[in-house]
C-alpha cells in the first residue's frame, strides 16, 4: 500500500479494490456502508493503513495487485451477482481457475445471455457502467411472435410505460420476429419491458456488444481476458462517448 507515509485515502482503497470509481465510494461512505477494523467510516478524509480491515457491508475488502479483465458469454439461468441467498447459480462461478475477487460490470437479467464484463478494476467498472460514459450495448431478441413496425418506431423514438421512459439509440429488425437493439442506458429489464408493452415474449435475448467488443465465435460458458488493447479501447470508447 502505498499513496503517503500516512496511509491511503479510504476511498482511493475502495476504488482499487474494484468498489467503484472515487466518487462512488465518497457517497457509500458517506451513507456510513465502510468499517475499518470494526468501526464505521462515515467521514471524507480517513486513511487506511497496512494491517487495516475494510469491509463494505459485511464484505472485506482488498487490494489485488494484478486487474483482471474478464468477458463471459453467459448462459440463461445465471445471476449477474456475487451472492444468492436462494441458491440460485450464479454467473461468476464459471469464471474457473480466476484467482482474483472480480465482480460483474453492470447485470444482465438472468433469463438473458450474452456477454457480460468482470473486474477488480473499479475505474472502468465506473465508466462502463455510468450513463455519462456512453459505452454502447447491443442486443439480438427473438420474440414469440412477429414484431410490427410499431414495436421498432415506438423504441426509437421513446416510450413511457408505467412511469418510466425507455428509449433505444437504435433498433432495427433482423427478421419477422427478430430484431437488434442498440441501448446506452440500459434501464432494468428494458427490452423485456417493451416487448411485454406490445404483447410480446422473448425466446431469446442475448447481449452481443458491449462497446467494442463483439461476442464473436465464444461460446456460452466460455470466458476469456481482454487484451491490453481492448481494455484500453473500452477506456477511450467511453471518454470520447461523454
Amino acid at each position: 500500500m502505498s499513496e503517503s507515509d500516512d496511509g491511503m485515502r479510504l476511498q482511493v482503497f475502495m476504488a482499487h479494490s474494484g468498489v467503484a470509481s472515487r466518487r462512488a465510494c465518497e457517497r457509500i461512505i458517506l451513507d456510513g456502508r465502510v468499517r475499518i477494523n470494526g468501526k464505521v467510516a462515515s467521514e471524507l478524509g480517513v486513511r487506511v493503513k497496512d494491517g487495516d480491515r475494510v469491509e463494505l457491508d459485511g464484505r472485506l475488502l482488498g487490494i489485488e495487485d494484478r486487474k483482471r479483465y474478464i468477458l463471459l458469454n453467459k448462459p440463461a439461468g445465471y445471476l449477474s451477482a456475487m451472492q444468492d441467498l436462494a441458491g440460485r447459480p450464479l454467473a461468476v462461478s464459471l469464471l474457473r481457475g480466476v484467482e482474483e475477487r472480480v465482480y460483474n460490470v453492470g447485470r444482465l437479467d438472468q433469463w438473458s445471455s450474452g456477454l457480460l464484463l468482470f473486474t477488480n478494476d473499479g475505474e472502468l467498472a465506473y465508466l462502463l457502467v455510468h450513463p455519462s460514459g456512453g459505452i454502447e450495448k447491443e442486443y439480438f431478441v427473438v420474440a414469440d411472435s412477429p414484431l410490427g413496425d410499431d414495436f421498432f418506431a415506438a423504441f426509437r423514438d421513446g416510450l413511457e410505460i408505467d412511469g418510466v421512459a425507455y428509449r433505444a439509440l437504435s433498433a432495427m429488425r433482423a427478421g419477422p420476429d427478430s430484431a437488434r437493439i442498440t441501448l446506452v442506458e440500459g434501464k432494468n429489464r428494458e427490452i423485456r419491458r417493451v416487448l411485454e408493452y406490445f404483447g410480446k415474449r422473448p425466446r431469446i435475448l442475448t447481449r452481443i456488444r458491449i462497446g467494442s467488443l463483439s461476442i464473436g465465435e465464444m461460446g456460452e460458458g466460455s470466458f476469456r481476458d481482454l487484451s491490453e488493447a481492448e481494455v484500453a479501447a473500452l477506456r477511450s470508447y467511453g471518454r470520447e462517448k461523454k
